[in-house]
């Protein structure tokens, strides 16, 4: 199969595991940001002019970032792979008294005209599970001009220290030179990074220029470890990256 199959397949099969927090994250007044919940205030991954914004979710999962976007005046439409994830939004949005569209489609070959969007967002959507050779040139498609992107994802640095099976390591473990489409031994899924440098690159190629990118860490009082990501390790480095990029004229 194909990556977009596959993991089509696999967010069905995970669509249980994360319709358990998905109430949480939709009643939450705030947006927090990443695994590690990084306030709006120190991650402004909506802008603070939202309001009556069209915004695009690319991997919405649950929905709960378009939810946040809605309650702040934006107009969202949340796009992802998975049935099954889309059918846990729409309960959601039913529970919680919201309603903006809900599309399942592909990230890299998005069903809207040209400059349909005044924002583009994904937190761990997108941003790690389609090919950035193809989701940033669609997303920068369907932006307006001097449209915002803001994307979070895994640190590279991450991704290079990262084992197939286990905690993250204090030593390099994978080659940065290739680095693009990685799988997994324990999870079926396939996931897409990329170096900086060709971060860089890509997003400049496909017309952005870029505002800020944002390295989290866990923080002091954090207690909440993960099977890859411990407080231990993303305390001395940065476990997540937050991008921002706007389209140029």
């Amino acid at each position: 199969m194909s990556h977009v199959e596959t993991n089509e397949a696999h967010w069905d099969v995970l669509a249980d595991a994360y319709a358990v927090h998905a109430r949480r994250l939709w009643a939450q007044t705030a947006p927090t940001w990443g695994n590690f919940a990084a306030s709006q205030s120190r991650v402004p991954m909506l802008p603070a002019d939202v309001a009556g914004a069209d915004v695009l979710e690319l991997g919405c999962g649950t929905g709960y970032v378009s939810a946040w976007a809605a309650r702040a005046g934006g107009e969202p439409v949340g796009l992802d792979i998975s049935a099954r994830q889309l059918a846990t939004a729409q309960r959601m949005q039913q529970e919680f008294g919201l309603s903006f569209p809900l599309v399942q489609a592909d990230a890299e070959h998005v069903p809207f005209p040209d400059a349909s969007f005044d924002l583009v967002i994904s937190e761990y959507g997108a941003s790690i599970w389609c090919d950035p050779y193809r989701w940033i040139p669609e997303a920068a498609r369907v932006l307006r001009p001097r449209g915002r992107l803001t994307f979070l994802r895994n640190s590279t640095l991450l991704m290079l220290c990262e084992p197939e099976v286990g905690a993250a390591s204090d030593r390099l473990l994978r080659p940065q030179a290739g680095l693009h489409r990685i799988s997994w031994e324990s999870d079926p899924g396939v996931e897409f990074h990329l170096g900086h440098g060709d971060w860089i690159r890509l997003l400049r190629t496909a017309g952005f220029d870029i505002e800020d990118m944002i390295e989290l860490f866990a923080p002091e009082d954090s207690q909440t470890d993960d099977d890859v990501e411990t407080v231990q390790w993303a305390r001395c480095w940065p476990v997540e990256e937050v991008w921002f990029a706007r389209r140029r004229p």
